[in-house]
């Protein structure tokens, strides 16, 4: 039997997107459940001033982006899905989760402006 890389990395998707769900599943749970605001629209590890302002919308990103995952992976476990579909559905849903998280993070820290530096 030769090594078939193609097998393998779809073996290695499917494989990493049960992480990917739990992770993203208990963040969400832990914005919106616990109200625990310490990963909402972070720019370089820093939440922004007020995060409980982007908490929902944080929440909902992580909170879609999850379901959509498990949703991946019940179309594989069941077969419901041909790699074509179950794939671009999960690597679509990766890509907006963070390009949405990337943009909620700029959009928390005013898009980049400097804050006014106390005078000396």
């Amino acid at each position: 039997m030769a090594f078939d890389i193609g097998i393998a990395l779809t073996w290695i998707l499917f494989i990493a997107l049960f992480p990917i769900a739990f992770i993203w599943l208990r963040r969400a749970f832990k914005i919106i459940v616990k109200r625990d605001f310490s990963e909402v629209a972070l720019k370089r590890g820093e939440p922004p001033p007020d995060p409980a302002r982007y908490a929902v919308m944080a929440g909902l990103i992580n909170l879609v982006g999850g379901g959509l995952i498990l949703l991946a992976i019940g179309l594989v476990v069941f077969g419901q899905a041909e790699y074509d579909v179950w794939s671009a559905l999960a690597g679509v849903t990766i890509w907006c989760k963070v390009i949405f998280d990337f943009a909620l993070g700029r959009h928390a820290h005013n898009f980049g402006k400097r804050q006014d530096k106390p005078a000396k």
